[in-house]
């Protein structure tokens, strides 16, 4: 969880230097295709007004997802990575 903590903590100091909020930015993940993690992931994003794209991989195992959602700040960006954790095979990229 150390490492976890970490990465969120350098996370939001590039998000705070690099962006100016509110903004637009881009998650990415990646999730078994046929699942039901992608519905999961919408749900999670509903009434955000994101846009949601997916692509599925060459051998269709795996669905690539990329959401582009208006947040209001780094710590926005950070609590909606820590909701989407508790997904099941979900990687953040």
């Amino acid at each position: 969880m150390e490492n976890k903590e970490e990465y969120y903590k350098n996370l939001k100091t590039k998000l705070e230097e690099t962006t100016k909020f509110p903004a637009k930015y881009m998650f990415k993940f990646i999730v078994p295709a046929g699942g039901t993690q992608l519905g999961e992931i919408e749900k999670r994003f509903n009434h955000m007004g994101a846009v949601i794209n997916t692509k599925n991989s060459k051998t269709g195992k795996y669905t690539s997802i990329s959401i582009v959602a208006n947040m209001d700040s780094s710590d926005a960006i950070i609590d909606k990575y820590k909701e989407l954790e508790g997904i099941q095979g979900i990687i953040s990229l």
